[in-house]
């Protein structure tokens, strides 16, 4: 993905736990979209981090998780169920066994993160376990822009 694209369609998934959203269904409110893998140690790592967003900035940030196998052993659903139970994976989360959100993003490792602003644009992307502090500079930029339009 390239700056200032639209989000992509979060069609595709093969199961989606904690409530199923659309991309237009975000629209108007800053969104955080995180890949993972069940075989990551890092990704497991940083779950902590993508829950205290989802909890710091509930009511004006979406976050979603998205779920990318890295190798076959990852596609056991159950396995994953598990993981999100375990890290407290309360928001929605997109099980992408096939790989569609991961092409529609155009993602290639985990862990990420994709900011969209309000408007469902993208903003930043980090890949890795550092710069969380980077991370939550750029989604503190774009709710401080969704605040100040007033709209929610």
């Amino acid at each position: 993905m390239k700056l200032r694209e639209p989000m992509p369609s979060l069609d595709g998934a093969t199961i989606v736990w904690n409530g199923n959203v659309t991309r237009e269904q975000l629209i108007g409110k800053p969104t955080l979209v995180h890949f993972w893998a069940a075989s990551c140690h890092l990704c497991k790592e940083g779950m902590k981090q993508v829950n205290a967003f989802r909890d710091r900035y509930q009511g004006e940030l979406n976050v979603i998780s998205i779920h990318m196998p890295r190798r076959e052993s990852d596609k056991n659903v159950e396995v994953v169920k598990q993981l999100a139970e375990q890290y407290g994976i309360t928001h929605p989360l997109f099980i992408d066994n096939d790989h569609r959100l991961k092409e529609a993003f155009d993602n290639r490792c985990v862990p990420t993160y994709y900011v969209f602003d309000a408007d469902g644009i993208f903003r930043h992307y980090q890949a890795g376990s550092g710069g969380v502090h980077m991370l939550e500079k750029r989604i503190l930029r774009v709710l401080e822009q969704y605040r100040t339009r007033g709209d929610y």
